[in-house]
């Protein structure tokens, strides 16, 4: 086997494994565990992997894209998988935060076609014009002060509207979710703020990320899964996910 190729394997491991040891792969090429070392340390210094002791985990992608418009067209498959679970465990007359996320617009897309007597609130102006839709839907708009990207609203005066509320079930957005380090991250601090504000006062929270947002972080972590009633995803993450996520008693709730 060609040095190529050998690395080309070690790296599809990791993606589907999260991370891998010298000791497996020396056993598993058949090569010396130096051999192996060196391997990674080439990986390494392309920004591949990063090494640890015995062996090497995935670099988690950081994700830059603030502007929730500029990625509503991406993963929609997902979103709407997501959006299937989450309806489910809405109940008639409860009071729903959908707070500024694509994947909390998939669900508001769907709640428009239902008749449920319910009451929605949100911080986010394409779900507003949604639930507009359905005269049935009762819709409370958390204003404040304008985003960046100019899709919903946050800063203090969304913070204070937030506090008088206990909803019965919240849904918040997230850029990562690093299930083994305990950590739910956005990018922008503000938003991250309202995130937390949102679960804090909420009955049940849960958080809708696609898979791959199990491996993408944001710069800016607003809760830990321990806060939380579950994780809303699309697939079900490998093993070592399910135990992490189940050691902090979060749930991993699928379509």
């Amino acid at each position: 086997m060609f040095l190529e190729e050998r690395q080309e394997i070690i790296l599809n491991m990791l993606a589907r494994d999260g991370k891998v040891r010298v000791r497996d792969l020396s056993e598993k090429f058949k090569v010396t565990e130096d051999c192996i070392r060196k391997d990674l340390g080439a990986l390494e210094k392309k920004g591949k992997l990063k090494r640890t002791y015995g062996g090497a985990v995935r670099i988690r992608e950081n994700s830059h894209m603030v502007e929730v418009s500029k990625h509503r067209n991406t993963d929609v498959e997902a979103k709407q998988r997501i959006a299937q679970a989450a309806v489910k465990l809405i109940h008639e007359k409860d009071m729903v935060f959908l707070d500024i996320s694509t994947s909390n617009l998939a669900i508001a897309e769907l709640l428009v076609k239902m008749d449920q007597d319910i009451t929605v609130v949100t911080n986010m102006i394409d779900i507003l014009v949604v639930l507009a839709r359905n005269p049935k839907i009762r819709v409370v708009f958390a204003g404040g002060k304008i985003n960046k990207s100019r899709d919903g609203f946050w800063g203090g005066m969304t913070l204070d509207f937030i506090s008088h509320l206990k909803p019965d079930i919240a849904f918040v957005g997230a850029v990562g979710v690093d299930v083994k380090e305990n950590s739910v991250s956005t990018y922008d601090i503000d938003d991250g703020i309202n995130k937390a504000s949102i679960i804090r006062h909420s009955k049940k929270a849960y958080v809708v990320a696609e898979a791959r947002k199990l491996s993408t972080d944001g710069n800016y972590n607003y809760t830990t899964l321990d806060t939380l009633s579950g994780l809303i995803t699309d697939t079900l993450p490998a093993q070592d996910i399910q135990d992490a996520a189940d050691s902090y008693g979060v749930e991993i709730i699928l379509p």
